[in-house]
């Protein structure tokens, strides 16, 4: 059982190096989760733990704690309808408005195991006409540099190509290896992988004609919500798209950013 000051200590630790914010809720969710952790590193329970992080703090304890939080749930073309959008109408618009050769940059900044921006680059790759040669670069970023290296290696199971992937990208974009699938090399080479803390600054990132955050801002509290979407909107072209998860908004968290024409659908107030 996990005591009144440890938790308050962890849940402090966790919102000021990942951004998440446990309720008072979380304390079995935080017992199970870092149990594998504390057998791995030897650690007899969680006061021991707390007290190596309070003595060590940045250490690969620490970076373990933080790793088994954060949820990495991702699937190819998750929910579908702003991959069908970004290809009926983001992508026509943005092009109609950039001078011939002008790349495109999209940022996934919540990357997990690298099913999101895959899933662009196939889109991409299906409709190379509408680019009309146009590069586009994809840049995925994520905390945890665990699943950033599963991600480069762009290998997954069979339930893994099954959730949401269609077939016919399943057969055209990937090779089978045994029982896994790994995704073509000119696909990985489309997405440029790294670790990134949304936390810190992202602003050596560039700008970006369209920013994928979807599905991360819900761990995050008001305040740190308001300061990363702030931040979003600065690394956004004047025309550029925040793309977000069904269950998150920009809605009294932000003055730069307004709802755009679609749900889910955010651009810079102008």
């Amino acid at each position: 059982m996990i005591g009144p000051s440890d938790f308050e200590f962890l849940r402090r630790f966790l919102k000021d190096k990942s951004g998440l914010a446990l309720g008072d809720d979380k304390r079995y969710l935080l017992e199970t989760r870092l149990d594998p952790v504390m057998k791995k590193a030897s650690v007899t329970g969680i006061t021991q733990l707390v007290a190596t992080l309070r003595e060590r703090g940045s250490s690969p304890l620490a970076e373990a704690v933080i790793e088994a939080m954060t949820t990495n749930e991702s699937l190819f073309f998750r929910d579908k309808r702003p991959f069908d959008q970004l290809a009926a109408l983001i992508l026509p618009e943005l092009i109609s408005r950039r001078p011939p050769g002008q790349p495109l940059r999209i940022w996934c900044a919540a990357a997990s195991t690298g099913q999101e921006p895959y899933s662009i680059a196939m889109l991409l790759r299906d409709n190379e006409r509408l680019l009309g040669g146009r590069r586009v670069e994809i840049v995925a970023t994520d905390l945890s540099g665990e699943v950033i290296e599963r991600a480069q290696e762009g290998v997954y199971t069979q339930f893994e190509v099954q959730r949401g992937l269609p077939v016919h990208y399943l057969l055209k974009c990937f090779n089978q290896e045994g029982q896994m699938w790994r995704i073509n090399a000119d696909i990985r080479a489309m997405v440029r992988f790294s670790r990134l803390n949304l936390l810190q600054s992202f602003a050596h990132l560039g700008q970006f004609d369209i920013v994928f955050c979807r599905n991360v801002l819900i761990y995050f509290d008001a305040a740190t919500k308001s300061d990363v979407l702030g931040r979003i909107a600065n690394v956004m072209t004047r025309d550029g798209y925040l793309i977000l998860g069904g269950a998150e908004s920009v809605l009294g968290l932000s003055s730069e950013l307004v709802p755009g024409s679609q749900h889910g659908f955010y651009i810079r107030k102008n």
